[in-house]
């Protein structure tokens, strides 16, 4: 069992903005676990009997693999969210694999506890049918994205992403990862990620990419970027925020705010 004043429970946003007694729900059957990246949490194809909520720095993405061994990411989840069952009533094939980016703790939840705790309480299951639409949001943006937008602008979207998500300006991730999740050869991540660094956006360094101009980089991401976080602040602006970054509590919103509001 994971007490309610465990800093891991807290890591969690959606967990973390949950009234008392909801979270009483939940808090008996969470389980903590440490991933490292690369770790898969499930795969396409595989019945999803839990659901998983990065704590911390913590990230993982829902990722689509091609006959031809290629990949790309379809959605990035960190601590402002849950991958896996979130929806489905009950375990379900999924259709991605889910992998770990970033390593950290995770917390576990098996689906069957989660729908008994939909059922008990409607507030619980509002937030997220609410966090639900956001994450479709983010796919949808994902597929529009890919199809239409450049490289050097859907690179500077990526890193926004996972900034708002660590917190600070050295993200963690390799060029291989990235391209990976770009869908693109590393040869030319490579040079995308010289250019960007050559406009002072950037700094490349062995297994990290340091952000140098969080302005600038907005300016050279394409809509994606914003037009997601635009419709998380509006859907559980409560939860993430409106003002600040798209995942910190809203610092005029206090908790008993953010209840009233899912």
């Amino acid at each position: 069992m994971i007490p309610d004043s465990d800093p891991h429970f807290g890591g969690n946003l959606l967990l973390k903005a949950l009234r008392a007694k909801d979270r009483a729900l939940l808090v008996p059957h969470l389980e903590l676990r440490e991933y490292r990246r690369g770790d898969v949490l499930f795969e396409a194809g595989e019945d999803v009997s839990c659901i998983s909520f990065p704590s911390g720095p913590s990230v993982a993405a829902l990722v689509i693999a091609m006959q031809d061994g290629r990949t790309v990411e379809a959605a990035t989840v960190g601590h402002e969210g849950a991958i896996g069952g979130v929806v489905s009533q009950g375990a379900l094939p999924a259709f991605s694999r889910a992998v770990v980016q970033i390593a950290g703790p995770v917390l576990r939840l098996e689906t069957a506890r989660l729908q008994e705790a939909k059922k008990a309480s409607p507030a619980l299951s509002n937030l997220f049918t609410r966090y639900s639409d956001c994450l479709l949001a983010q796919v949808l943006q994902s597929v529009a994205c890919n199809a239409l937008h450049p490289i050097e602008e859907r690179c500077a979207r990526w890193i926004l992403g996972l900034q708002d998500r660590l917190g600070g300006s050295v993200l963690p991730v390799t060029h291989e990862l990235l391209a990976d999740l770009l869908g693109v050869q590393r040869s030319y991540l490579t040079r995308t990620l010289k250019t960007l660094q050559q406009q002072g956006l950037v700094q490349v360094r062995r297994g990290r990419i340091i952000v140098c101009d969080r302005t600038a980089l907005e300016e050279k991401a394409c809509e994606c970027h914003g037009a997601v976080k635009r419709h998380f602040e509006t859907v559980l602006g409560a939860v993430y925020g409106a003002s600040g970054t798209l995942l910190s509590l809203h610092p005029a919103a206090p908790l008993e705010e953010v209840r009233r509001a899912v």
